[in-house]
């Protein structure tokens, strides 16, 4: 027979780990964006954000440069922290040349299996180097995989970064030509949503799946110019936090 004392600290214990997990239901896109549209990426009706993440990458991030400026666009680049300490000179060129960057956490480990003071460092740690290496100060965090926990909140606003994912992606890390990965995007993008991409491979399923997220863009040029949308990033797109 189970004691009341100790039934009493599981059903705490049970409590404490639902508590710490139920931000990551959040991850399913249809969720979020009906109940923390902000969260979603959900912003300006007449324009969608366009978002890359796992980055700098020596190969890809200079590739997507090239073709955002080909098409006269800016987008925000979530960056690991990883990635900027092996790469500098690339997270700084992203800012250099107008983009706004964010922080996608210094490890790309899932806040699900990590402890709140890792979850805390590896946050604090990533802030601290996208802004030595780019010279400016990131308003925005998404956690690896889209996974939240109240850790990743906490951290976030410890960091004084602002949590957000996505409304629509490409599935741009799998084996995917461009024309799927502009397919895939279709299906979910509406006016005033957030596209996720990704300008490295360094956590994809396939080496070079940069490419063809590359080929992908403009197609999503053609896109946006049928849901009448200008495409930006998101410092653009969604409403700053009052009193932030």
């Amino acid at each position: 027979m189970i004691r009341p004392a100790t039934a009493l600290g599981v059903a705490a214990s049970a409590a404490a780990v639902a508590g710490w997990a139920a931000p990551a239901l959040l991850r399913a896109q249809v969720l979020r964006a009906a109940v923390c549209p902000g969260l979603a990426g959900v912003g300006r009706s007449d324009s969608v954000a366009l978002t890359f993440d796992d980055g700098p990458d020596p190969q890809g991030t200079p590739a997507v440069l090239d073709a955002l400026d080909r098409l006269g666009w800016t987008a925000t680049f979530f960056m690991l922290g990883g990635q900027v300490a092996r790469y500098p000179d690339v997270a700084a060129a992203v800012a250099a040349a107008g983009h706004e960057v964010a922080v996608h956490g210094f490890s790309h480990r899932n806040h699900l299996v990590r402890a709140p003071a890792d979850v805390h460092r590896d946050v604090a740690h990533a802030a601290a180097v996208v802004t030595t290496a780019t010279g400016v100060r990131p308003t925005w965090f998404r956690p690896p995989y889209g996974v939240l926990t109240m850790g990743s909140l906490i951290a976030a606003r410890h960091a004084g970064l602002r949590p957000v994912l996505w409304t629509a992606w490409g599935r741009d890390w799998e084996a995917r030509s461009a024309g799927c990965i502009a397919a895939t995007i279709r299906r979910q993008l509406r006016p005033g949503g957030t596209v996720l991409l990704h300008d490295s491979d360094c956590v994809a399923q396939v080496a070079g799946s940069w490419r063809a997220t590359v080929a992908a863009l403009p197609r999503l040029a053609e896109l946006a110019d049928q849901l009448g949308c200008t495409v930006g990033p998101l410092r653009d797109h969604v409403s700053p936090v009052s009193g932030g």
